[in-house]
């Protein structure tokens, strides 16, 4: 198994207030596009996952701030999978910044795999690979 990437980009200007940081609500974007990342690099981009006919419906998130991040500041995330057992998917991220090394956010996020009914679905026995390709990236 090769090791996932952190997600890596700057904070732009439209993303932050009058006082030049980033808006809360744009970190939960952000986990978002680190998740995106996160399955394009375990060889499971959403175009995949839909193919192979299922939805994964975000049931929460939660985003605990640290210390802001501000416009132009470059920011890396790191996402694991903390649960999975081929139906529900849970995940952690921990946003840092590149320049200072500061932890800024932490949050988490629990996601159900269903089908297009929005009807859970396990995923272990319709698509084992799919299984496998999230299992083997499980801290659980």
């Amino acid at each position: 198994m090769e090791a996932v990437q952190p997600y890596t980009r700057r904070v732009f200007f439209y993303e932050t207030d009058k006082m030049q940081i980033m808006h809360h609500s744009n970190y939960i974007r952000i986990f978002e596009e680190s998740r995106v990342d996160f399955l394009r690099q375990i060889g499971l981009p959403f175009g995949v996952i839909e193919d192979a006919g299922y939805m994964m419906p975000v049931l929460s998130v939660n985003c605990v701030y640290k210390s802001p991040l501000r416009f132009d500041e470059s920011f890396a995330v790191y996402p694991t999978v903390t649960f999975f057992n081929g139906i529900r998917l849970e995940m952690a991220y921990k946003v840092i910044s590149v320049e200072t090394g500061r932890l800024c956010v932490e949050g988490t996020s629990s996601h159900c795999f269903t089908d297009e009914n929005l009807k859970p679905v396990s995923v272990k026995r319709k698509n084992p690979e799919i299984y496998e390709a999230f299992k083997s990236h499980a801290a659980d």
